[in-house]
């Protein structure tokens, strides 16, 4: 009789292990398509110069989501969105020269993406200046998003907050 509830508690187990994993596929592709919404042009809410803007374009098949700051024109940094299995990434080219590569935090919706520091490369210390956090808050205002994102470094950590809208 042991043997029969043996082997249905390991099924168990494994059709948990396939669904928790397939949950979890699910949401990082949930969260890449919300991502993909922001493709277009964004600038700072009240900001009406275009000195500052935020492109977003699709490459690489629509696997890559590309972000790219342009301030007065020029480029000034870029994030790279994509699935990595049952994950979504971002690595932040940064103008200092490192490239923070952060998560998508299992605290996450669908509405509310997190992402967390995972490792960076060309960052001697970990006590140096680096992205060490982004997120996006989606409202049912399509038009408009709140990106957050924080930096760490030897000071301490500064966060900072920007309103985007769509640029017309």
């Amino acid at each position: 009789m042991k043997f029969p509830i043996v082997i249905l508690s390991f099924a168990l187990i494994l059709f948990t292990s396939f669904k928790t994993g397939a949950t979890a596929q699910l949401k990082a592709v949930e969260a890449f398509d919300e991502l993909k919404s922001l493709v277009g042009l964004w600038q700072k809410q009240g900001g009406e110069s275009s000195n500052f803007v935020i492109s977003f374009e699709l490459t690489a098949n629509d696997s890559v989501l590309i972000e790219t700051w342009l301030h007065k024109g020029r480029k000034h940094s870029l994030t790279l969105y994509h699935l990595n299995n049952n994950s979504l990434m971002a690595t932040h080219y940064c103008p200092q020269g490192n490239q923070p590569r952060l998560e998508l935090s299992t605290s996450s919706t669908r509405k509310n993406l997190h992402f967390d520091f995972l490792d960076a490369t060309n960052l001697a210390e970990i006590a140096n200046s680096h992205q060490h956090s982004l997120a996006f808050e989606f409202s049912s205002d399509i038009n408009k998003v709140v990106r957050k994102e924080s930096y760490l470094s030897k000071s301490g950590e500064d966060n900072s907050e920007l309103i985007l809208v769509r640029s017309k």
